[in-house]
C-alpha cells in the first residue's frame, strides 16, 4: 500500500513538470499497464525518449533560450486521469483496512475475573433483607409516650430524613436510596392530641389484621446502617449505625415491633443448611443498655434461636430443645417445654430430617397474628437411629458427635403439634391428626395461622403420596379435613400456604391442571364452600402450559390475587394480579420494569398496596419498592452498583438458553461462553450437573458469580447446564419421570447434552469433563460409569448408595427398600464402576458432612483401590456439607486447576511461546 501511494504521488508530481510531449507517453505508459516502478527506472524511461543534444549555431541557441523562458502548456487531461487512478488506489486502500479490522476488537483494558475476585467485597451481592414494619406496635408505642412530651416542641428534635427520588421505566439513570445519607435517628417529639395524631399519620401506622405497616420497610443499606423508608412521604431514619454491629461483632440481628430494641447474635457457629448457635444480647436503641439474653440461672448460654414476638417487645428462644418465652425485654422468662432432650426430643426446633427434607427450615413453631399463642412442633427421634459424626482435630483422641438419621426404611421420628396460649393461664392444647393417619408414621409439611384462633394444617403419609389439608382449632384441638390429595407417584408442593378468605368460605391454592392430552401445570385453584353441608365447588382460575409458582397474597377487598409464575418463560419469575371476576383477567406488573430483571421474588404488604420486589437477574440482583398505584415508577433499595462497577472492569462472559431434544422432551440447556467467543476455535466443555433434587430448577434467568464462571473467562472454557426431566416448574409430566428411574431418564438426558454439543463445531469432543455436587455428585459418577465422552469428572460429596441416604428422600422417589430391593440395588454406584474407561476423577468430600456422609466417599475410595481406577481426592477435616469461606477458596482453586489442566488446550500454550 505504501508503494502504491509513493508511486502515484511521483506520476503526479511529473505531469505537473514535464513538457507537453512527454506527458502523453507518460499516462499512456502508467494507464496501460500500470507498470509501477521507481523513480530513477521512471527518470531513466523518459531520458532515453529524448534526442540527443547536438550544439547549434550562437543564434539558434538563444532562440531556443528565449523559448525555455515561457511556462510549459499543461495537459489537463492527463492530470485529471492521474487523479482518479490516485482516488481509486486510496479507496482500494481504504477499503482493505476496514475489511480486514475486527469489527469488535479485543478490550485489553479489562482483566480476566480471578479465584480472587470472588471472595472480594465489591464482588458480594448485597441483600438489604428489607421487611415492612409492624405498624401496630409502632402507633402503640407512640400512644404510650404521649404524656412524656414537653410543653414545647423544639425543632431541633425533628428527625430531616434524606429525600429519594422514584424512578420511571423510561428512565436512564439508576438512583439508589442506599447512596443517600439520612440524619440521626430522633424521635419527634408528641405534643398534645393534635401532634400525636399529625405523627401517627405521618408515619402511616395504621394497622391491619397482621399489624404489618403498608408504607415503610426496614432494611441495612450496603453502609452497614439499619435505615427507615416510607415510600409514600419519601423519608428515610437511619435507626442503627454500623457502629454498633462493628462494637458488639454482631453476625444476625433483628429489630423489635416498636423499632427500640435490637436482638444481637454473635459467636454464630452453623449447625446444619439452616440452623445455628449463638449468643445473643438485647441493645436499646435509645440508652445503649445491652443485657445478654440467658435461661435463668443461667450465664454465657449457646441457644438455638431467639426472636421477637408479634406484640409489643415478647421474646422467644430455644435452649436445649425447650422453648422459653419472655412477655417484655427485662421480664422473667418462662419455659413453656420441659421434654426437650439433645439429639433426641426437640420442642419448637427441627431435627435434621424436618430441617433438610420436610420444613426446609430449621424453625418449627409459629406465632400467632395477634401474638398471643404459639403452635410448634415436638419432633420424638426416640427410635430414630444415630449417625456419627468424628472430630479428628482439636484434641489428641479424635471425639465425635452423633444425631439422629434415618435412612431408607429405618424408624422415623414421630411428631406432634401443640398450641400454647401465652396470656393468662398457660395452657397447651395437641391438635389431633386425622383419623386416618393416627397409627401411621407421617409428616406434618405445613402450618400457617389462617386467623388468631384458626391455623391450617397439612398431613402427609411417609409414602408422601397421600395428604389431608385441615383447619383446626387452636382452642379445641379439633381439626376439620378440608382437601384430601392422591398421587400415583408421590406428592409436590407440600409445604405450599394457601389463602384463605376470612370468612374461610374460599381457600386458594396451587394444583395440578390438566393441559392438552398428557402434561399437568400448577395453576391457581379456588376451593369454594358456602356452608358446612355444601359440596366443595372448584374454580380454575389460571390455565396453561406454564406454571404459577406461588400464591403471594389475596386483597379481598379488591378482589385480587397477586402471585409469581413462569408464564413469560420457563427460566423466568414474574409477580401477577389477577381479578376474581368472571374471565379472570391478569397483568403483568413486573414485566419491563426494569432492565436486566426477568426472575422476581416478592413480599406484598398487607393491604396488598406495595410490594418489596427482589429481581434475581439475569443482570446484577437489586431490591425494589412498587406501589400498584403507580406501576411506572418504583424505588431502589439496593442496585449493588458496588458489584456492577466491579463487573464492568472484568471481561465477561456471553450466556445464551436454547432447547434440545431428547426422547420427545424439550430440554432447556444454558451454555456460558467465553469472552470473544467465535466459532472458528475450538474450545474445551465443562457440564455442570447441579440438580439439588428433583423438583428444583439449573436453568433459571438467574445472575450467577461462580468459580465456573471463572474458568470460562479465563480458560476458554464453555460451561453448560441442563434442565433434564425430573425439574420444577416445567409440568407434572416431565416432572415424575424419574420416579422408580433415578440413574435412568436424568443420566440419559445429561448424555444426550453432551452429545449435541460435541456435534458442535467449536468444542473439542477430546477436551469434555463433568462436575456435580451432592445428587449431581451422583449423576456425574454415572455419566463417569457411562464410559462416554469424558475425559475427566469431579465429584464432590457424591451419593453412591440410596439406601444409606435420607429416608424422606430415598421413599419419595423409589419407595420402601423391602418391596423395591431391585430398584434401589439397580441405582447403586459401585456396581457398575469396572474402570474409569482412560478418563480422570477428582473427588472432594467434608469429614464431618451431616447430609451425604463421607462413608460415600469412602466406600467409593475402596472400590476404586480395588479396580485399580486412579484417582485424586481433597479432603476437608471437620468440615460439613456447606464448607467454610477459607475451605471453599481451596477448593475452588482445586477444581480450577483440575479442569485447566484436563479441558486446556496446550497448543495455546506452545503458540504464546512462539510469540514470545
Amino acid at each position: 500500500m505504501q508503494l502504491l501511494l509513493r508511486t502515484s504521488s511521483l506520476t503526479l508530481r511529473r505531469l505537473l513538470t514535464a513538457p507537453t510531449g512527454s506527458v502523453d507517453a507518460i499516462i499512456t505508459g502508467r494507464a496501460a499497464g500500470l507498470n509501477l516502478q521507481t523513480e530513477t527506472e521512471a527518470a531513466g524511461e523518459m531520458t532515453a525518449s529524448k534526442d540527443p543534444v547536438r550544439k547549434k549555431p550562437k543564434d539558434s541557441l538563444q532562440d531556443e533560450e528565449f523559448v525555455d523562458v515561457s511556462p510549459p502548456q499543461r495537459n489537463w487531461k492527463g492530470i485529471a486521469i492521474s487523479l482518479l487512478v490516485i482516488v481509486v488506489v486510496c479507496s482500494l486502500i481504504t477499503l482493505s483496512v476496514v475489511v480486514l479490522t475486527p469489527t469488535d476488537p479485543p478490550d485489553t483494558s479489562k482483566s480476566k475475573l480471578t479465584v480472587a475476585d470472588l471472595f472480594k467485597p465489591e464482588f458480594q451481592i448485597h441483600d438489604p433483607e428489607a421487611r415492612w414494619i409492624n405498624a401496630m406496635q409502632l402507633r402503640d408505642h407512640l400512644l404510650e409516650t404521649s404524656n412524656l412530651c414537653s410543653p414545647t416542641c423544639p425543632p431541633s428534635n425533628i428527625a430531616r430524613p434524606a429525600k429519594v427520588l422514584p424512578l420511571r421505566r423510561s428512565q436512564i439513570e439508576t438512583i439508589g436510596i442506599e447512596n443517600l445519607r439520612a440524619t440521626p435517628p430522633v424521635l419527634p417529639s408528641l405534643c398534645g392530641k393534635t401532634d400525636l395524631l399529625q405523627a401517627i399519620i405521618h408515619h402511616q401506622h395504621y394497622p391491619d389484621r397482621s399489624g404489618r405497616s403498608n408504607s415503610e420497610v426496614v432494611y441495612r443499606n450496603r453502609d452497614g446502617h439499619v435505615v427507615k423508608f416510607n415510600f409514600v412521604l419519601n423519608e428515610t431514619e437511619v435507626i442503627l449505625k454500623n457502629t454498633t454491629f462493628v462494637s458488639f461483632k454482631v453476625a444476625k440481628y433483628s429489630l423489635s415491633p416498636d423499632l427500640k430494641f435490637a436482638l444481637f447474635a454473635y459467636d454464630v457457629k452453623q449447625v446444619y443448611r439452616y440452623s445455628y448457635t449463638a449468643s445473643y444480647i438485647v441493645y436499646n436503641i435509645d440508652t445503649r443498655e445491652v443485657w445478654e439474653l440467658n435461661p435463668p440461672e443461667v450465664q454465657n448460654s449457646v441457644l438455638q434461636h431467639a426472636a421477637w414476638g408479634r406484640q409489643g417487645r415478647q421474646l422467644i428462644y430455644i435452649f436445649e430443645n425447650n422453648i422459653y418465652y419472655q412477655p417484655d425485654v427485662k421480664s422473667s422468662s418462662l419455659r413453656i417445654t420441659s421434654s426437650g432432650m439433645e439429639g433426641v426430643i426437640f420442642n419448637g426446633i427441627a431435627d435434621w430430617l424436618y430441617e433438610e427434607e420436610i420444613l426446609r427450615s430449621h424453625l418449627a413453631h409459629w406465632w400467632s397474628p395477634d401474638g398471643e399463642r404459639l403452635a410448634f412442633l415436638r419432633i420424638d427421634d426416640t427410635a430414630v437411629p444415630n449417625m456419627a459424626l468424628p472430630q479428628f482435630t482439636g484434641s489428641t483422641y479424635p471425639r465425635g458427635i452423633q444425631y439422629p438419621y434415618p435412612t431408607a426404611g429405618q424408624r422415623n421420628p414421630t411428631v406432634k403439634l401443640f398450641v400454647v396460649n401465652l396470656f393468662g393461664i398457660t395452657n397447651t392444647q395437641e391438635l389431633h391428626p386425622p383419623d386416618q393417619l393416627r397409627l401411621r408414621d407421617f409428616y406434618i409439611t405445613m402450618v400457617k395461622w389462617i386467623n388468631n384462633t384458626r391455623l391450617a394444617v397439612r398431613w402427609v403419609n411417609r409414602p408422601q403420596n397421600a395428604s389431608l389439608l385441615t383447619v383446626c382449632e387452636a382452642s379445641t384441638g379439633v381439626c376439620h379435613q378440608r382437601r384430601e390429595e392422591f398421587s400415583e407417584t408421590w406428592l409436590t408442593r407440600q409445604s405450599q400456604d394457601p389463602l384463605f378468605s376470612e370468612d374461610l368460605s374460599r381457600i386458594f391454592l396451587t394444583l395440578p391442571v390438566k393441559h392438552g392430552s398428557h402434561r399437568d401445570f400448577h395453576h391457581i385453584t379456588m376451593l369454594s364452600k358456602k356452608s358446612r353441608s355444601d359440596p366443595v365447588e372448584v374454580h380454575r382460575l389460571t390455565y396453561g402450559n406454564w406454571e404459577v409458582t406461588r400464591i403471594v397474597s389475596y386483597d379481598e377487598i379488591k378482589n385480587i390475587i397477586y402471585f409469581l409464575s413462569s408464564e413469560e418463560a420457563a427460566q423466568q419469575r414474574h409477580l401477577y394480579s389477577l381479578l376474581l371476576n368472571g374471565s379472570f383477567p391478569r397483568q403483568c406488573l413486573t414485566c419491563g420494569l426494569k432492565k436486566g430483571c426477568t426472575f422476581f421474588d416478592a413480599d406484598i404488604s398487607q393491604n396488598a398496596q406495595n410490594a418489596i420486589l427482589h429481581c434475581q437477574g439475569p443482570g446484577v440482583p437489586a431490591v425494589l419498592l412498587l406501589s400498584f398505584s403507580d406501576l411506572d415508577s418504583y424505588f431502589i433499595l439496593e442496585s449493588n452498583l458496588l458489584l456492577q462497577s466491579a463487573l464492568d472492569t472484568r471481561k465477561m462472559t456471553e450466556t445464551k438458553i436454547q432447547n434440545i431434544s431428547d426422547d420427545n422432551f424439550e430440554l432447556p440447556l444454558k451454555l456460558i461462553y467465553p469472552p470473544d467467543f467465535s466459532d472458528a476455535y475450538l474450545y474445551g466443555l465443562l457440564l455442570i450437573v447441579d440438580p439439588g433434587v428433583p423438583g428444583e430448577q439449573t436453568v433459571m434467568e438467574k445472575f450467577e458469580l461462580g468459580w465456573d464462571s471463572v474458568l470460562a473467562m479465563s480458560e476458554q472454557i464453555i460451561v453448560a447446564r441442563l434442565d433434564g426431566r425430573g425439574p420444577g416448574f416445567r409440568g407434572q409430566r416431565l416432572l415424575e419421570q424419574v420416579y422408580h428411574r433415578l440413574r435412568t431418564v436424568d443420566v440419559e438426558d445429561q448424555l444426550a447434552a453432551l452429545e449435541f454439543l460435541v456435534r458442535q463445531p467449536y468444542v473439542d469432543r477430546t477436551r469434555v469433563g463433568v462436575y456435580g455436587q451432592g445428587y449431581g455428585g451422583y449423576i456425574t459418577l454415572m455419566i463417569l460409569n457411562s464410559g462416554r465422552l469424558i475425559r475427566c469428572a469431579a465429584a464432590q460429596a457424591p451419593i453412591i448408595d440410596w439406601t444409606m441416604y435420607a429416608s424422606a428422600f430415598s421413599e419419595r422417589y423409589f419407595g420402601w427398600p423391602s418391596t423395591e430391593e431391585s430398584r434401589y440395588h439397580a441405582s447403586k454406584v459401585l456396581p457398575g464402576m469396572e474402570g474409569l474407561e482412560g478418563g480422570t476423577l477428582f473427588l472432594a468430600h467434608g469429614t464431618a458432612d451431616a447430609n451425604v456422609h463421607f462413608q460415600h466417599s469412602a466406600e467409593l475410595i475402596k472400590h476404586l483401590i480395588k479396580i485399580g481406577a486412579n484417582y485424586t481426592m481433597q479432603i476437608y477435616p471437620d468440615e460439613g456439607h456447606f464448607l467454610s469461606t477459607r475451605s471453599r477458596i481451596q477448593l475452588t482453586h482445586s477444581l480450577i486447576g483440575y479442569f485447566r489442566g484436563c479441558l486446556f488446550d496446550t497448543s495455546l500454550l506452545l503458540e504464546q511461546r512462539d510469540d514470545e
